[in-house]
């Protein structure tokens, strides 16, 4: 009797995950002629193989990980409504139009000494 007979196999395995991750994983494996269980019983055989898992997992160096607090720290703002975003918005452009404002009485200013300097 052949040792992948169906008779042979009675581990059950549940696994829980995003629906969209199994049927996105689904859809890559149809392309390869295999179903969820083929693939998970073909990783299974290769971590057996291997003893241990059939690839390499890397941890991010330090400078990834600065990236990462980086780009954490600029996440953008979740909002319970409407409202709540359009009044964000409304402040940061009442900030841009004083900031533009700063900036233009600056310059003016920087004129204005650079005119009256002697050469």
């Amino acid at each position: 009797m052949n040792a992948t007979n169906v008779e042979t196999k009675s581990a059950d395995v549940r696994l829980r995950l995003e629906p969209e991750l199994k049927e996105r994983a689904a859809r890559v494996l149809a392309g390869a002629g295999l179903d969820l269980s083929v693939a998970i019983r073909l990783f299974l055989k290769q971590v057996v193989s291997h003893q241990g898992l059939p690839f390499e997992i890397r941890h991010p160096n330090a400078a990834t990980m600065r990236a990462i607090s980086q780009a954490e720290s600029i996440a953008k703002p979740r909002f319970g409504s409407e409202k709540e975003l359009f009044d964000d918005l409304e402040k940061g452009n009442q900030r841009k139009k004083r900031k533009t404002a700063e900036k233009k009485r600056l310059h003016k200013g920087v004129s204005k000494r650079l005119a009256r300097t002697p050469a």
